[in-house]
């Protein structure tokens, strides 16, 4: 059953008054409304006077709801994009009116039938705008159970057919609502790991999508068409597992677990820094994505959150204020998804949150990009020495004569000037861009074919981690995403992708996800014993995410090194700091650990057993 739209449980801002300031009803306007609702009732046979005056006051009500709804959800839109706290009063405000709104129209459906005319898309309408809003606040706080929230209020749409009327009015803006719910739809499922749901939407949608096209001769069918193109390529992106005993398909959910970091063990001495903020950046040129969400970036984005939670156990009543013993570990990081960003788009964003990274917190970075390659020798090793990587470009400077005349211009300008300029003409982030945001804990990870080039060191005063992919990308990297970020995000299915499994019985899949759950553990163990590891890892090592992003990197690593496909120094990721490699990624208990997971799935053959003789 669909509840009203809870107001999520944020303290309200001092700004609230400001913010409600500006989106009171106006008379005008809702008396304008309300007379032409009753000039239509009276036109279809009814007199004005004949309202009982009880109902009159519903449909004005009503209206007035709608209207004040409309404006605040169209001013959701003007909101900064970044920052963590300008908009949560006025998201809070948004939903208490679609509450209102929608239990409104729930006790006064028949009458608002009989004298407002209200339709069922229309209503339709209201719960989509509901489910939007909890998308929208989940990508602002992180939060994975308004993940839940979107999805009953979508699933509510379809399950009682708000928009199955819609096709039999000749509106084909109508249709094109309909057909934007579906696709909204269809990510939130995506995010919950809802595969069976998505694809039955995506039939659906590609039905609709067929009558639209065949009923109106719009210009929008090739872009309606290409969505179904993305979400189709998206799905096949990821590697499937077949289970043998009922043919069934293994989907698994790759966010953190109660119980999926690694233990630290009692008396273990780590740093007490937590992950606060993160930046997820996708710029592969022609890698599968959807909705501004590539493969990567989804799966990024999935290390680096807890499983959902029933949002309804958390919560009191509507617009009460969050329980104060709410554990702190539920958080998740907060998160900025930017998808070809320009330079200066992305360097907002990292400013904003540096600027508001709360004390001992860390800020991950993480760059999924084409990799740009210095055009000629240099003398010297700086930061802006060997490229970088891809950055999208300002339409004004994408014309090589601009380019020229501009660098013309400015060639007695002060160096950081010309720099800035410069970086941004050419389209790309370099190491040393990433310099000033070193003075707080930085955790970066760079999966580019071009991630050598931030090799570059720079003396630390602040823990700072520096993950690298292998650069080669005829195996590691395609269209389908990169094999270094499926580790990060699903170590299993990156191992049976690089051993050529498909298929297996259930039992056996099973076993494999216990037996790499003891293989973290050790790995954890291996990081905190080491008497010669670089103490930023350390550092990092005392929250969740980063402890199990950390054995992961060094299962992917060993595995990497052990595989017979991967054998050039180029197919192996890299630290830095560097790791102890005979204490962590060459240890020979860890070894000894993937060879008897191979042995398990019956794959040693594609491993060498006497890796380090093998250097």
């Amino acid at each position: 059953m669909v509840r009203g739209a809870r107001q999520p449980q944020q303290p309200r801002s001092r700004l609230a008054p400001r913010l409600t300031g500006t989106v009171e009803k106006p008379p005008r306007k809702r008396r304008s409304r309300t007379e032409f609702a009753l000039k239509e009732i009276m036109s279809s046979g009814g007199a004005e006077d004949d309202i009982p005056q009880g109902e009159r006051k519903t449909v004005t009500d009503f209206c007035y709801l709608l209207d004040k709804s409309k404006q605040l959800f169209n001013g959701l839109r003007d909101l900064p994009q970044y920052g963590q706290k300008q908009w949560q009063s006025y998201f809070g405000r948004t939903f208490d009116v679609y509450t209102k709104l929608w239990k409104f129209q729930q006790q006064h459906r028949q009458v608002l039938d009989n004298r407002y005319g209200l339709k069922r898309w229309q209503i339709g309408e209201i719960a989509s705008k509901i489910g939007q809003l909890y998308y929208h606040y989940y990508l602002r706080t992180s939060e994975t159970s308004y993940l839940n929230e979107a999805f009953s209020f979508y699933s509510a749409i379809r399950q009682r057919s708000y928009y199955s009327q819609v096709n039999k009015e000749d509106r084909p803006e109508l249709v094109v609502k309909k057909l934007r719910y579906y696709a909204r739809f269809i990510v939130v499922c995506l995010l919950l790991n809802k595969m069976d749901v998505v694809k039955d939407l995506v039939k659906e949608l590609s039905d609709e999508i067929e009558d639209y096209t065949h009923r109106f001769n719009t210009e929008d069918q090739v872009e309606w068409n290409l969505v179904l193109q993305e979400v189709a390529a998206f799905i096949e992106a990821d590697p499937v597992m077949v289970l043998n005993d009922d043919n069934t398909i293994v989907i698994t959910s790759n966010r953190l677990a109660e119980t999926g970091a690694p233990l630290l063990e009692q008396g273990m001495i780590v740093g007490q820094l937590s992950l606060a903020d993160a930046l997820i950046i996708g710029n592969c040129n022609n890698q599968v994505k959807f909705s501004e969400l590539t493969v990567d970036m989804f799966r990024m984005l999935q290390a680096l959150e807890r499983e959902p939670m029933n949002l309804a156990s958390q919560m009191n009543k509507p617009g009460m204020q969050e329980s104060a013993d709410k554990p702190t570990r539920r958080e998740n990081p907060h998160k900025y998804l930017l998808y070809k960003p320009t330079f200066s788009q992305l360097y907002t964003f990292l400013a904003a949150s540096f600027k508001e990274l709360p004390a001992n917190s860390v800020l991950l970075i993480y760059l999924s990009a084409t990799g740009v390659f210095p055009t000629g020798r240099s003398d010297s090793e700086g930061p802006y020495d060997f490229g970088g990587v891809l950055t999208n470009s300002n339409r004004d400077i994408i014309n090589g004569d601009a380019i020229h005349k501009r660098n013309q211009s400015h060639k007695e300008m002060h160096w950081y000037v010309f720099w800035f300029l410069h970086c941004c003409c050419f389209r790309s982030l370099h190491p040393g861009d990433l310099y000033p945001f070193t003075r707080k804990p930085l955790f970066i990870i760079v999966d580019s074919s071009n991630s050598v080039a931030y090799k570059v060191s720079s003396t630390r005063a602040i823990a700072q981690v520096c993950w690298l992919s292998p650069t080669s990308i005829s195996k590691n990297q395609s269209q389908r995403g990169s094999l270094f970020t499926l580790f990060l995000n699903n170590p299993l299915m990156a191992f049976l992708f690089v051993s050529g499994l498909s298929s297996m019985r259930r039992g056996l899949w099973e076993k494999c996800q216990e037996y790499l759950r003891k293989i973290n553990r050790d790995i954890a163990q291996l990081l905190t014993h080491s008497r010669s590891i670089d103490q930023a890892f350390l550092q990092f090592f005392g929250d969740e995410f980063l402890r199990l992003l950390l054995t992961r990197f060094i299962f992917c690593s060993a595995t990497m090194r052990m595989h017979k496909i991967f054998r050039e120094t180029r197919n192996y990721p890299e630290s830095y700091p560097q790791l102890p490699r005979d204490e962590t990624v060459e240890n020979p208990h860890l070894q000894k650990h993937i060879l008897e997971l191979a042995s398990i799935l019956d794959v040693r053959n594609v491993f060498f057993e006497n890796t380090i003789d093998d250097y």
